[in-house]
């Protein structure tokens, strides 16, 4: 995602070149843009002179926005997840529970820190 977002306001990147210049086998990185296609964050054009490239500007896609395709919720567990929230098994009132709001803090604090490293931060970094 970062090389495609070096490359956003120049046109496409072949997977061949990203693959080559991000060292990535060509399969995986087809599996990846796939995913993130479907995600909505890239697009393709095929043909010569075709390729990837980005739908949103690099400020717009964030870590956390990477990370919840790839890797699902942000938050430790699944009852204070803001996306993927489900009851716990073994909690019978979550308004009581003491582990629950000291983990509603460190997932905002992490959600926080993630929303702000954009690719555009990614880039800036060498």
């Amino acid at each position: 995602m970062v090389r495609l977002a070096r490359n956003y306001k120049n046109g496409f990147l072949s997977t061949s070149i990203i693959a080559q210049e991000e060292n990535i086998p060509k399969k995986f990185l087809e599996q990846i843009l796939l995913e993130l296609k479907r995600a909505k964050l890239v697009n393709s054009k095929q043909g010569i002179g075709g390729g990837y490239y980005l739908l949103k500007s690099p400020d717009e896609v964030s870590l956390a926005d990477l990370y919840r395709i790839f890797e699902g919720p942000i938050s430790l567990t699944p009852c204070i997840s803001l996306n993927y929230y489900e009851p716990c098994d073994d909690c019978v009132d979550e308004e009581a529970c003491y582990l629950r709001h000291e983990l509603i803090n460190v997932r905002e604090k992490t959600r926080k820190s993630m929303m702000e490293a954009t690719l555009t931060a990614f880039m800036n970094r060498k």
